[in-house]
């Protein structure tokens, strides 16, 4: 079961002005559908391809060329809507925004205005153990993606890759409720999260498949209470958008500067124009790019080529009932199923391969010794490493292994520990790598009796300090397990060594 019973994060206050300012954020995000084809063709969404190898006549908006919707993006977005607990409309309809740029062929774009195929969600936002922002989403729609203008190929021409034209994005819009730069980095990697478990993108923000409209704006203390209380717009402040951010680092810098710019600009008697807006990172700031459009500047109308999209309840139904275990869900299993701590849970989650694997290596063992060593041993190598879990060489299988000889006290964790090292490397059964290699725990305690024997009997001075000092005594500890190879038992070694000292 879901805790909901979290405190939400202070706004964030922007001081070092003449007065305190609170910001305020929404974001519109665009993902891409995971889907082989595009919206309205057949053409291939494969990244990477030749320069205008992927690009039908619909794409290409040929004279004559209708349109034909993609059923699994349209599955795929009714997918994500239930995935962040949204209102899916039976009925949406497609519209064209009209717009003019060398990498729109058709000189509009089909999308969704007045009928969204998804309504209103939300999203529960981890700020930290025990505190979170719910984010509302206000809706999510479908649309085209435009293609690429590439500027840097040629001194005096610039070209056109219209590979991506038609390639289906989802809109995802938040309602001005994320309070701080930090939250709004929280809540894309959330969404992020959310798609990539679902499947419905690949969340790859290096590839442009998941990027992000930052619309900032700035308000006195006690204006957003006033906005919640009355919807009212005008007191949250003029907003801009910031377009096109596709790191989670840069989204957080360039709210800060935009945040700043704005205030200096009101405190010096200014008004804040709405605009649209860039972010230069190796500057540090954001720049005019255009004056920001409304819907009417666009002359949205629907679209004539394309009927009201209608779908059934029971098909919504069945997609509903294929959903995988959400990770807000899963972390709150794994705290209650395992022991795990929410920290330890969150990492775990953080990736739906992640969970799987730790799971795999968790059934019917120790959850904690399981996390502790998925997370700080095979976590920890990966990251220095820069590998993810798919590149991992050792199968949960053989990381299983390594834990049922701890369990059984065939290994202390030290040789645990080189045992990881030689399966990570090498590969093998851990449990015939231990017995080829003569690597087998010290149990008998007649054994190791005699080891410490010897250590007392080396070291009489060491004797007379331990016995003043019983603090000393692991002193006596190390040396019998230098002298056993790290073999002997350690609980063994301790308590045989506190017997004989007294």
């Amino acid at each position: 079961m879901l805790d909901l019973s979290y405190t939400a994060p202070e706004p964030k206050v922007i001081a070092g002005a003449k007065h305190d300012w609170e910001l305020v954020i929404g974001l519109e995000i665009h993902a891409q559908v995971a889907s082989k084809a595009k919206l309205f063709s057949g053409a291939s969404t494969q990244f990477g391809a030749e320069p205008n190898s992927n690009v039908s006549f619909v794409d290409a908006a040929m004279p004559g060329m209708l349109p034909v919707i993609n059923e699994f993006c349209v599955a795929q977005a009714v997918r994500t809507g239930l995935g962040l607990k949204a209102q899916i409309n039976l009925m949406s309809a497609f519209d064209r925004k009209n717009y003019f740029y060398p990498d729109l062929p058709q000189g509009y774009q089909i999308s969704q205005l007045y009928h969204p195929i998804v309504g209103e969600g939300e999203v529960l936002v981890n700020m930290g153990p025990g505190v979170a922002r719910k984010v509302r989403i206000e809706r999510i729609h479908l649309e085209q993606d435009a293609g690429k203008s590439i500027h840097d190929m040629d001194p005096n021409m610039s070209f056109v890759d219209l590979n991506r034209t038609g390639v289906a994005l989802m809109e995802i819009v938040s309602r001005p409720d994320i309070r701080g730069p930090e939250e709004a980095a929280a809540y894309v990697a959330k969404i992020r999260q959310i798609l990539r478990y679902l499947g419905t993108c690949d969340g790859n923000m290096q590839n442009g498949n998941l990027r992000a409209d930052v619309n900032v704006s700035v308000c006195r203390p006690g204006d957003y209470e006033k906005y919640q209380e009355t919807q009212d717009f005008g007191h949250l402040g003029t907003r801009c958008e910031i377009k096109n951010m596709n790191s989670m680092r840069f989204i957080q810098q360039a709210i800060e500067h935009e945040a700043r710019r704005q205030i200096a600009i009101l405190e010096d008697g200014g008004a804040v124009v709405q605009e649209t807006r860039l972010y230069d990172p190796d500057k540090g700031e954001t720049r005019s790019m255009r004056s920001k459009e409304e819907a009417h500047d666009y002359r949205y109308f629907p679209d004539p080529d394309l009927l009201p999209l209608e779908i059934e309840q029971a098909w919504v139904d069945d997609i509903a009932a294929g959903l995988p275990e959400l990770p807000d869900e899963k972390r709150a299993r794994f705290v209650l199923e395992f022991g795990l701590t929410e920290y330890d849970a969150s990492v775990l989650t953080a990736e739906a391969e992640n969970a799987a694997y730790f799971e795999a290596v968790a059934e019917g063992r120790d959850g904690k010794l399981a996390a502790n060593w998925v997370i700080n041993e095979l976590f920890g190598r990966l990251k220095k490493e820069e590998h993810d879990i798919t590149e991992s060489p050792v199968s949960p299988a053989q990381l299983g292994g390594i834990l049922d000889l701890i369990s059984k006290g065939d290994i202390s964790g030290k040789i645990a520990k080189d045992l990881f090292e030689i399966v990570y490397t090498t590969g093998g059964d851990p449990a015939q790598i231990v017995e080829e290699r003569g690597m087998k725990q010290v149990t008998d305690t007649g054994a190791i009796e005699a080891a410490v024997d010897k250590v007392i009997a080396d070291n009489p001075a060491q004797v007379e300090k331990a016995r003043q000092n019983p603090k000393l005594a692991g002193w006596f500890v190390g040396q019998v397990m230098k002298a056993t190879g790290g073999k002997a038992n350690p609980k063994a070694v301790n308590e045989i060594v506190a017997k004989k000292l007294g």
